[in-house]
């Protein structure tokens, strides 16, 4: 038997990971698609009359099996993936593609959507008409409004691009494991702390070889461009990172990107838009480039001058520490860093023993139920797709089931860089059953070695928060329909729930609670709390630049008007130059590793972040106001956000909360950019 083909007797239903093998995969797959084109074809060849019902609901229904499918498949891919698993990812991607295109470009399924939408209007609720709105416009974004010759065009287009952002993936998973920098020389390692010494030799004896070794993966690379003393090792490591994607091998992604911007571009013509940007703004809240370029053109201007005076700061820092030469991009963590060690009597290092990983997670679950009242109980009965992998139940104020939450906390070669939230079932009500989502935190966090446990630095905190959010804003989904359910909103507001757990960690109060050392278990001294929120806002503007860089290159690359045949590097130089603080280096770039845009959602939404920082530091000040343990005010931003899913516009939804629209001076002004 077929154990994705089957009922799943697991706990809560959950994925049978432990019967599961990638032969599975296809078969399941093809019946999925059969069973999918089935209910589409009893959706067209029906003759009543259509409503929102037996169309747009129904529609929302389908493909359920299919759904569950991709989720499995695709997180493995992106978590635990294998040299099978890559070849069902890019095998099983465009076959979804064309799958979707059958739906979206079906004249007699479109004609009925068409039906409802204008017609079929009078008596839904405000959640049935966001469903209507949305079924019917991503029928026309995905062309069903154009001749035959256009939609065969438009077709293509997107099978092939759903294979082009698999391969960019997987190019850059496979160039951050094809470099390890190799150290047998102990003199190569001063400055390093302790833990990240233990972390290059464990890793070092794993891969049979005497010494330390020492890779791309976060918990390894930063710590080493943070605290290397050799210049020419970090500057070697920081090239290596810089230059994934572009050796000119199997893994290169530069034409991935010519053809990714350039069939983005023609889709988005196809469509009547000027641009890709144009196209996928629409849709956000942001709506237009124009709106977007404002936005970060205005924060520019904030952080600008600030950030010229930060670098000059570290610069001259450098001098005093004896450097004799201008800062490249492998200096900058080094020094800032001892600078904000002698401003602040502060680094990462002293802080890492406060904030051991079993404890932080304790005191986030906790954080959780003072907030919400929700518990979490760890079940060891649910199969799990890593032995790294924990699972917890998760309960409301009144006992009742709300989910389960996997949470994958370390790096390994089978898992691509950075961290993220997706879920493995989505919530929904159907029949009048409540489902509830099975959701799954990602991260890459520092593993415990012989000597101490996985300690995390205040940064990883914050990721750890941040995608907790995440988290949470699935866990409360409490909505009818699956296109709108947990995260499925507008890619500018996914941000907010993520970002506004953040500002706990900024907070005195939670602080004293979740600070403890993990050999004393004596809380953080008093001193060095204050000290943490002294530097909260240390070389900030320095960071948003960087940020609004990432922004600014993502525009660019989508608001071509045209095809791009050209330099990858060079075009992404002359982006960047105006907006660099630092040299920028000759051979290297950020667009062949940057998957937010190529292959991870974030088309044209990297700008998302920041408008999100906005949003959450604004709609932060009514937990200020109130007391950031407030229940009141907690379940108040759980009912008008993050149960609601994507049921209504998010602006109705924010201002539901805050009583108003946000105001950028907020972010500013917890920026230290106004008084």
């Amino acid at each position: 038997m077929n154990p994705l083909l089957e009922s799943y007797t697991s706990p809560f239903e959950t994925v049978p990971f432990d019967r599961i093998q990638p032969e599975h995969f296809k078969p399941a797959f093809e019946q999925a698609f059969r069973q999918g084109r089935e209910e589409i074809q009893q959706l067209t060849a029906a003759t009543a009359p259509p409503t929102f019902d037996n169309t747009i609901a129904a529609l929302d229904q389908s493909g359920q099996l299919l759904g569950e499918l991709s989720a499995i498949l695709f997180n493995l891919n992106h978590a635990e993936t294998s040299d099978p698993i890559q070849e069902l990812a890019r095998e099983i991607a465009p076959l979804l593609s064309e799958f979707h295109s059958e739906i979206t470009l079906n004249e007699l399924l479109f004609a009925r959507v068409n039906e409802v939408y204008q017609n079929g209007r009078q008596g839904l609720n405000r959640e049935q008409l966001q469903l209507l709105d949305k079924t019917y416009k991503s029928f026309v974004r995905s062309g069903a409004n154009l001749n035959d010759a256009d939609k065969e065009k438009f077709r293509a287009n997107s099978k092939l691009l759903s294979e082009l952002s698999v391969r960019f993936s997987e190019n850059v998973l496979a160039e951050t494991n094809a470099y390890t920098l190799h150290l047998q020389d102990e003199n190569d390692l001063k400055g390093l702390p302790r833990s990240a010494v233990d972390q290059a030799r464990e890793e070092a004896e794993q891969s049979g070889k005497t010494g330390w070794l020492f890779t791309l993966q976060q918990p390894s690379f930063m710590p080493f461009l943070k605290y290397a003393d050799n210049r020419e090792l970090r500057r070697q490591m920081a090239v290596a990172s810089g230059t994934r994607g572009l050796h000119g091998n199997e893994n290169d992604n530069r034409e991935i990107i010519r053809q990714t911007v350039s069939l983005r571009r023609q889709q988005a013509a196809l469509l009547g838009f000027p641009n890709y940007a144009s196209y996928v703004l629409d849709n956000r809240m942001a709506q237009n480039p124009e709106k977007v370029y404002k936005f970060l053109n205005n924060l520019k201007d904030a952080y600008w001058e600030a950030a010229q005076l930060e670098v000059a700061a570290v610069q001259e820092h450098a001098n005093q520490c004896g450097a004799d030469f201008k800062l490249h991009g492998w200096d900058w963590s080094y020094y800032a860093e001892k600078l904000k060690e002698a401003r602040y009597q502060l680094n990462d290092e002293s802080l890492r023993p406060y904030f051991e990983l079993e404890n932080c997670v304790t005191q986030v679950f906790q954080l959780a139920q003072t907030l919400y009242r929700i518990t979490f109980a760890e079940n060891h009965q649910i199969a799990k797709y890593h032995p790294d992998v924990r699972c917890y139940e998760v309960y409301d104020w009144d006992q009742s089931y709300l989910g389960i939450l996997y949470m994958d906390f370390f790096p390994r070669k089978t898992k691509k860089p950075g961290a993220w939230m997706t879920e493995f079932r989505d919530q929904f009500i159907d029949q009048k059953m409540n489902h509830r989502p099975h959701i799954s935190l990602v991260f890459n966090f520092p593993k415990a070695t012989a000597e101490q446990p996985a300690l995390l630095t205040y940064d990883d905190l914050r990721t750890l928060l941040h995608e907790f959010g995440h988290g949470l804003h699935g866990l409360f989904s409490n909505v009818t329909f699956k296109s709108l359910s947990g995260t499925s909103v507008y890619r500018d507001f996914v941000e907010l729930p993520s970002q506004i757990m953040e500002n706990w960690a900024e907070q005195k109060e939670w602080l004293y609670r979740i600070a403890r050392h993990y050999q004393t278990g004596e809380a953080m001294p008093d001193a060095m709390i204050e000290k943490i929120l002294e530097a909260r806002n240390y070389n900030e503007a320095y960071f948003g630049m960087r940020q609004l860089g990432f922004g600014y290159l993502d525009m660019a690359w989508h608001t071509l008007d045209k095809d791009f045949t050209t330099d990858v590097t060079g075009f992404e130089k002359e982006v960047m130059q105006p907006l660099s603080l630092l040299p920028q280096n000759e051979n290297t770039a950020i667009s062949p590793s940057f998957s937010h845009i190529f292959s991870g959602g974030y088309a044209t939404g990297y700008y998302g972040y920041k408008w999100a920082e906005v949003l959450d530091a604004d709609a932060f000040s009514r937990f200020q106001e109130q007391g950031i343990f407030d229940t009141s005010t907690a379940q108040q931003f759980r009912d008008t956000i993050l149960s609601k899913g994507g049921s209504e516009h998010p602006m109705k939804l924010y201002i539901d909360f805050l009583g108003r629209e946000p105001r950028v001076d907020a972010l500013l002004k917890r920026s230290g950019f106004l008084k």
